[in-house]
Order: structure tokens, then C-alpha cells, then sequence
């Protein structure tokens, strides 16, 4: 009985990277940040933060170093940064660097809760509740993008560097960050579903989400059928040579490979 592909562990992402990166700064983008100080009575308590991407994200960096870019979110996140809003990460033995960006409660609902979690998770995971599309999260949405792309510029600094975006949060990023640093690698691993394009269809800024993704370098899916209903997509919403059996997209004189990438799921079950 054939035992299906190799998991990707913890271990091969660090051993790839080490391979791969040489001479090269490491800076993962997320939404979530890997760990938040929260106060507790008088005192302030570091709390790790729960969820899949941001364990496994969190040992490779231990291992590689370099820079986290997240959203500081814990109530006592200000009170323990530097004055580049910067901290150590893990901070009881600090490998690598944590870079916090701020947003309002109200950026944070419009890009997190509305435009991300309203309009994009129902869609991608084609759920029975309508997405919401509104303008003004769509506009926080893109402002909100752009600020973490600058932040991961602002990191990498003047050496080469893989910027690592993570997830539906950050689709725009990508294109900002390649609007100013050409040079650096930028790399997206989209965490959820994509849908069939008959219903990516329905997104009023199918076109610019897609741009905006197709400014990196790789962008990375769980499963193969993910990555072929973005490709066709892709074929459907823009002009722009699509190679389904390379898995790769040129446009504009440049080229984004696209790939699937069996991280925590059972592949094996789902393709049954």
C-alpha cells in the first residue's frame, strides 16, 4: 500500500531554508504574532500565541533567526518594545526579532474582521453565508497591506532578503513590497481554500487581489486542486500566460510559480 507523499515537518522547512538561504535574511509577515505581553495586575505576562502557523513558523525562525512582522496585539505589547518597536523573540532566550505594527480598532475591523473574514474566508471555503463586500474594508484592507509591506522592507534593509507573507490577510503585499525593493524574493503561503473561479468571480477586486498575489515569487497552496482553481482563476480574470502542467503564471515579463505544499493536512485523505 503506497503510504502517499512526505509530510513536510518543522525540520525539512529548517533544513530547505538553511539550503536555500544563504547570504539571505529571513522576514515572515503574518497577521498573528508569535507571541503578546499582556498585563496581569501589576506585572506583564508573556503569552505564546495558540494556532498551527504561528508554532510551526515560530521553531523554524528560533533556528534560522531574522525578523517577524505582525500585527502587536496584547494590551501591554507597547510597553515592551525598543523604539523601533522591535523585541526579542522567544523572550525568556531571544533568537530572532519580533517587529510590531500597529493598527486602530477600527483598521483592525475593517481589514481583519471585514474584508479578510467577511469577504474572503466565506468565500474561498465557499460556505452558506454570503460574503460581505464593502468599500471601505477593501480600502483598509490595501492600506493595511501596504504598511506591512513596508514594514518587511524596512527589515530586510539594505541586504538581500526572502520575504515570507503568510495567509488571506496579507494578498496585496506582496505588490508593494516589489513597487520599491525589485530585488528581494517574496514568497506567500495562502493557508486556506481557493475556490473554483465561477465563484471567485462574484469578489468586485478579483483583478487587483490577483495582481497583487501574482507579484510573488512562489505562492504556496495545501493541496494540488487548490493551486489549479487559482491558475484557472488567474486565466479567467486576467491576461496572462497560464502553464497549468508547469504550475506557473507570466505576466508583465516576470514569472510566479505556484505550488502545492502537503503542510499539516492529511493530503493523501483529502485527494481521495
Amino acid at each position: 500500500r503506497s503510504e502517499g507523499p512526505p509530510r513536510t515537518t518543522r525540520e525539512d522547512l529548517v533544513a530547505w531554508a538553511r539550503a536555500h538561504l544563504p547570504g539571505r535574511r529571513l522576514v515572515v509577515v503574518s497577521n498573528r504574532e508569535p507571541y503578546s505581553h499582556q498585563h496581569e495586575g501589576a506585572a506583564i505576562r508573556v503569552v505564546r500565541t495558540a494556532g498551527g502557523l504561528t508554532v510551526a513558523l515560530d521553531a523554524v525562525m528560533q533556528a534560522l533567526g531574522g525578523t517577524w512582522v505582525a500585527h502587536g496585539s496584547g494590551d501591554a505589547d507597547r510597553e515592551t518594545v525598543d523604539a523601533q518597536d522591535r523585541v526579542g523573540c522567544p523572550p525568556e532566550r531571544p533568537r530572532y526579532t519580533l517587529r510590531r505594527v500597529w493598527l486602530t480598532p477600527e483598521d483592525h475591523a475593517r481589514y481583519y474582521s471585514g474584508f479578510a473574514n467577511s469577504a474572503l474566508w466565506p468565500l474561498c471555503h465557499v460556505v452558506y453565508v454570503r460574503p460581505r463586500f464593502r468599500l471601505a474594508d477593501w480600502e483598509s484592507y490595501r492600506e493595511v497591506n501596504r504598511r506591512f509591506a513596508d514594514a518587511a522592507i524596512a527589515e530586510a534593509g539594505d541586504r538581500p532578503a526572502l520575504v515570507f507573507l503568510q495567509d488571506y490577510h496579507l494578498a496585496l503585499a506582496a505588490r508593494f513590497i516589489k513597487e520599491r525593493r525589485p530585488d528581494l524574493q517574496v514568497a506567500m503561503f495562502w493557508h486556506i481554500p481557493w475556490p473554483n473561479p465561477e465563484v471567485f468571480r462574484i469578489l468586485p477586486w478579483r483583478q487587483e487581489l490577483l495582481e497583487g498575489m501574482l507579484a510573488n515569487d512562489v505562492v504556496g497552496f495545501h493541496i494540488r486542486r487548490h493551486a489549479l482553481n487559482f491558475l484557472d482563476s488567474v486565466a479567467e480574470t486576467l491576461e496572462a500566460r497560464v502553464d497549468a502542467e508547469r504550475l506557473a503564471v507570466d505576466r508583465g515579463g516576470r514569472r510566479t510559480w505556484v505550488r502545492p505544499f502537503a503542510i499539516s493536512v492529511d493530503a493523501e485523505e483529502i485527494a481521495a
